[in-house]
């Protein structure tokens, strides 16, 4: 397989680090994003004292200006984008209850969760050739199909939007010949995901790592273990 240009965004720590590292091992040129540098400059040195190598990047996808610049960096650096995993996200303590909470913690989660994947989308997108792929990673909180759980209310909705945008995307961007595809990585033991979430970090980015590199031919999708579920 040719190397690829992988662009992996919110992957100081967590489920998108796993997705670098094990891209990285496969040979392709991985730009690990963040919107701390001090944090992923520090990812990218743990990468580097395993013996693999990632560049750092750094962008706050909230932030339009940064993705812009970030953009023009890779373009400058690289020439072209062949992947790009849309991995950035949060879920802020006060996301308790959608009829109670202040309307600011629904904007600051939409911000990041749903606007900073179009804006990475609409400015990384000149670089994308024929072939390139789009991976949002979104949840099975997101689902319209299961049951709603109650949990991370204005989470949960901001997933349901990344799903509706990726099914959107592809139908724009199909007769570039541009996939895109959504996946659920599972309960994953994280920051986010906590101690008790019975899947590894390992599991939850195989998924991930599989839609970047594999002969998968459809798009928009929505996939958990390798396997289409229903939106």
């Amino acid at each position: 397989m040719e190397p690829k240009v992988i662009l992996v965004t919110g992957a100081n720590k967590g489920i998108g680090y796993e997705v670098v590292r094990q891209l990285c091992a496969l040979g392709h040129q991985v730009l690990l994003s963040a919107r701390s540098e001090a944090k992923g400059t520090e990812a990218v040195a743990r990468l580097k004292a395993e013996g693999i190598h990632a560049r750092f990047l750094q962008m706050d996808v909230a932030r339009e200006e940064q993705v812009r610049a970030a953009a023009q960096e890779v373009a400058g650096q690289f020439g072209r984008l062949d992947v790009l995993i849309n991995n950035a996200a949060v879920l802020l303590h006060d996301d308790k209850h959608v009829s109670e909470d202040q309307a600011t913690v629904f904007e600051k989660t939409w911000r990041t969760n749903v606007t900073g994947p179009l804006l990475t989308v609409k400015y990384f997108l000149p670089l994308m050739p024929p072939g390139s792929r789009i991976i949002n990673t979104s949840s099975g909180g997101g689902s319209m199909t299961d049951p709603v759980g109650g949990w991370s209310p204005a989470y949960c909705i901001s997933k349901s939007a990344l799903n509706a945008l990726t099914r959107h995307l592809a139908f724009e961007l199909a007769n570039r010949q541009i996939t895109v595809n959504a996946y659920c990585p599972g309960w994953v033991r994280t920051d986010m995901g906590g101690r008790a979430a019975p899947r590894s970090v390992q599991q939850g980015a195989d998924t991930a790592v599989w839609l970047a590199t594999a002969r998968v031919q459809e798009t928009g999708k929505f996939f958990r273990d390798r396997r289409i579920i229903s939106w």
